[in-house]
């Protein structure tokens, strides 16, 4: 069992400094050590981060080139020229061409969208996609969640006489594209105070923007889009801090009553209690089947759902992703067992320390969450590299914190074909040839930078708790603390001198544990998921100590306190 680093955030503060915001703000000590371990000190961050305001939304025309676009899509829109919004085929990219097209249609202009197929194309602008739309008629093209990479690309459609305007967040490169106007919070000179923006968070600053400058009222249309802007930036993973923990904030309390049909349908289907949509239910219940078009084939279905004005259509559609999000999870588990079988018969295994895993026909939709979970299994960066008859091959990778993904693979770039993405989430493609090669070059990368202890899975742990103070009632003090998220995480306690009373494996494969613990007169619940295999490790009447978070447990219209355990060790 791997031994993971517990680490006290608390330890670096001082009783006095927590005693003294507790005094000014009547929290408690346990609230108080929370907020100072996640940097929030002063009264203008304790009051945003307590309150969620929309008066602490930043204003969209901070953004660099904001208003340049907005200008430029007035005047295509008076000329009744047709705007192409050429989107992303993931729930970021999916949510933000729902939104774009949604808000500009409502402004009476002339325009569609495109979204690339994932297989033929493959991510963001593409010149055989933009010589299409130009057949077609289109004058201005809106990217959104992409296009801060594609030079050549926005170079070509300015030859053709199209204006070109990018809204993106990724990660920019040293050249950037020679656009009409570039709105990405990461750009060099953009001033804008948070740059941690979804791409759908960018596309709504830019609607914001754009009404502004038809003397609209910006918070009436902030209300009527956050939930659509809720959905893309927590299956983004973006940071839960600053205005989006506020959008998110806002668009989860509207969704228990949604306006749009599509997402209702899912939420049906999906079998989610209107009380128990928080940004978890989002993240594995309604995202992944959003995601599902994009990944087992076309994205524009869920685009349509999102749009659809029509109970029975979008029941249809929403029944139709699910379809696709069971055919997703079916493949996953073959792939996952792939990639295992290939890791455990790899005798090098051990020698490095990104993991590159190669495979003719894998699906290239699905391999980003399976190198997710690899990833997260053995601590350390995983690529999995997918090709196919036509000699092209795709990859996709997630990394642990403390390897910054997009740069290594930046120090590959002369032998890959485009490579795009964030620290920890970057795509990226390549002559299958070259995989060996790649493979090499970016551990050589990784043995320059990342260190052993870097490769240890952390625990952050908030402060020890007494189990006295382990209850429902601190529970629901915790939850007013919402939405947590990358960033923002849940508040993780460690409780020490539990006696393990019981334990069973549980879930159709025995992933999971659930054990029950007493202290004392006090017991408590715990699941483990993912922990199966601490059961052949602990027993019966040992002394352990735990690492959880605690949440409301709703059955059968009872509630009762539930820990979910993060590790476990003997005491």
């Amino acid at each position: 069992m791997e031994l993971k680093n517990w680490i006290y955030q608390n330890k670096s503060l001082n009783k006095d400094e927590i005693d003294a915001m507790s005094k000014k703000y009547g929290f408690n000590s346990m609230i108080s050590t929370i907020l100072l371990n996640r940097g929030i000190h002063t009264d203008k961050e304790v009051k945003a981060y307590i309150s969620k305001s929309i008066s602490h939304i930043h204003h969209p025309m901070g953004l660099k080139d904001v208003e340049k676009a907005a200008e430029i899509i007035k005047k295509h829109i008076d000329a009744k020229n047709r705007i192409t919004v050429y989107g992303d085929y993931d729930v970021d990219g999916i949510t933000s061409t729902a939104l774009m097209y949604m808000f500009l249609k409502e402004l009476d202009a002339n325009v569609d969208y495109y979204i690339p197929d994932r297989f033929d194309e493959g991510y963001g602008m593409n010149i055989p996609a933009i010589n299409k739309l130009i057949k077609n008629g289109t004058k201005l093209i809106i990217t959104v969640d992409c296009g801060i990479t594609a030079v050549a690309e926005t170079s070509f459609a300015k030859l053709k006489q199209v204006d070109v305007i990018i809204t993106d967040h990724h990660t920019c490169k040293e050249k950037l594209p020679e656009a009409d106007a570039v709105i990405n919070p990461k750009q060099p000179g953009c001033e804008y105070p948070f740059k941690e923006l979804a791409g759908v968070g960018v596309a709504f600053k830019v609607i914001l923007a754009l009404a502004v400058s038809y003397n609209l009222k910006a918070s009436d249309y902030f209300n009527k889009y956050c939930e659509i802007v809720t959905v893309g930036t927590i299956a983004d993973v973006v940071p839960l801090l600053d205005e989006n923990r506020i959008i998110v904030d806002k668009g989860l309390s509207m969704l228990q009553n949604t306006r749009f049909k599509g997402i209702k349908a899912l939420i049906e289907i999906a079998g989610i209690a209107d009380k128990d949509i928080t940004s978890t239910s989002v993240s594995f219940a309604i995202a992944p089947r959003i995601n599902a078009a994009g990944r087992m084939g076309d994205a524009k279905l869920a685009v349509r759902l999102l749009l659809s004005e029509d109970d029975n259509e979008a029941y249809s559609l929403a029944k139709e992703l699910n379809d696709a999000n069971i055919k997703r999870q079916n493949t996953e588990v073959e792939i996952y067992n792939e990639a295992i079988d290939m890791i455990a018969s790899d005798c090098d295994f051990e020698k490095n320390k990104v993991i590159v895993l190669c495979k003719k026909g894998w699906h290239d939709g699905v391999i980003g969450i399976v190198a997710s979970k690899i990833c997260d299994l053995y601590s350390r960066p995983c690529i999995l590299i997918t090709y196919d008859d036509n000699f092209s091959a795709k990859g996709s990778g997630r990394s642990i914190e403390g390897f910054n993904l997009f740069d290594a693979l930046a120090g590959c770039g002369d032998i890959l074909s485009n490579f795009g993405g964030h620290a920890i989430a970057a795509g990226l493609s390549l002559n299958p040839d070259d995989t060996e090669e790649f493979k090499n070059r970016i551990n050589e990368y990784a043995n320059r930078v990342l260190t052993a202890e870097k490769m240890k899975t952390n625990i952050k742990i908030d402060s020890e708790i007494m189990p006295e103070y382990v209850t429902g009632k601190s529970a629901r003090v915790l939850a007013k603390l919402e939405p947590f998220g990358v960033g923002n995480p849940k508040p993780v306690f460690s409780m020490p001198g539990l006696t393990v009373v019981s334990m069973s494996r549980m879930g159709i494969d025995e992933k999971h544990i659930r054990i029950k613990f007493k202290h004392n007169n006090m017991y408590f619940q715990a699941v483990g998921f993912g922990m199966g295999r601490y059961s052949e490790f602990f027993n019966v009447g040992d002394t352990v100590e735990i690492a959880f978070t605690m949440d409301m447990n709703y059955f059968s219209g009872t509630e009762s306190l539930q820990l979910m355990l993060k590790d476990m060790r003997y005491s």
